[in-house]
């Protein structure tokens, strides 16, 4: 598969596990839980809660995988910011 497209897919994966990860974190929180529409009923916090840890888990994947993905980009401008001759405009 074309590495660009690799890169793409992860990306789009982050995105989207860190909305999942994003709600169900604020829907875990037990201020919301006062709010009579959201209930035990609606919403099972059991199943919230499993949601959120296991979009955790992957957003930990994915992001190790983009960070391998773009090492060669965050090495060659980590050298270009330190040698003081990047473009940062």
């Amino acid at each position: 598969m074309n590495r660009q497209v690799v890169k793409w897919c992860v990306d789009v994966g982050l995105g989207l596990v860190f909305l999942f990860s994003a709600v169900t974190g604020i829907l875990k929180l037990s201020i919301l839980w006062q709010v009579p529409i959201i209930s035990s009923a609606v919403l099972p916090m059991a199943l919230v809660g499993d949601i959120h840890d296991r979009a955790g888990v992957f957003l930990v994947i994915l992001v190790a995988m983009h960070l391998v993905l773009n090492r060669g980009w965050i090495l060659s401008m980590t050298k270009k910011i330190l040698a003081g001759t990047a473009d940062l405009t």
